[in-house]
């Protein structure tokens, strides 16, 4: 079970979020300003948070820049009244993942929230071997017994996100999501054509095939 961290100090709006994600599955720890927040991570693992940016105490810009600095890794989504292009500038200047302006839409946010531990597991893991092949998240190379291929960022994740989930079919628009974000500019025609330039890289491979499920999307199918 994923915990999901909620920094929010207008306790209305921190409980109706809380209870959504508990709904959703999540784990949620609630508090009110980034100081309380700090004491939560000192002493339960959280995989994601949720934080306002206009808290008394310590706001959420103070918070978020504090824990990049200390190699505070986990996905941050800013939830903030703060709706101008240079606010989001600076909070993503500072280290947030992704930002939603208030009023929140609850079906949304549990949307961005999927999407982001999604990448975040794909981050964190690292590496997957598949027979005598390799995925290296660290270079983004794929090594094959014969070459070591380094692949576009974008390529490499939609690859390690098929084979992290061999035989599950994904939509162009839930690949669209997750790899590129729900904010992107790029249409689902994009997905097709990184498709095919990882088909012509890797079709020659036994241990794995890309298939196309007409009408749906995609799928990874392992043969080892």
């Amino acid at each position: 079970m994923f915990h999901i961290l909620v920094v929010e100090d207008e306790k209305n709006l921190r409980k109706l979020m809380s209870t959504c994600l508990e709904h959703a599955g999540y784990r949620v720890f609630g508090c009110e300003n980034g100081l309380r927040a700090l004491e939560v991570l000192d002493c339960q693992h959280i995989d994601l948070m949720i934080c306002d940016i206009m808290m008394p105490e310590m706001d959420g810009y103070e918070l978020t820049q504090g824990l990049r600095q200390a190699n505070y890794e986990l996905p941050i989504l800013m939830v903030t009244a703060k709706e101008t292009f240079e606010d989001k500038k600076k909070g993503f200047e500072l280290g947030t993942d992704d930002y939603m302006v208030k009023p929140v839409d609850m079906n949304e946010m549990l949307l961005r929230v999927s999407a982001l531990l999604r990448r975040a597991k794909i981050v964190s893991e690292h590496r997957m071997v598949i027979g005598k092949v390799t995925l290296d998240c660290n270079t983004l190379t794929v090594t094959t017994p014969s070459d070591t291929i380094e692949l576009p960022k974008k390529e490499f994740y939609l690859l390690y996100k098929l084979l992290s989930y061999p035989q599950q079919i994904f939509t162009r628009q839930q690949l669209m999501d997750e790899i590129w974000g729900l904010d992107t500019a790029s249409d689902e025609r994009t997905v097709d054509v990184h498709i095919k330039r990882l088909r012509e890289k890797f079709d020659c491979l036994d241990e794995f095939d890309i298939v196309t499920v007409r009408g749906l999307g995609y799928k990874a199918v392992k043969n080892v």
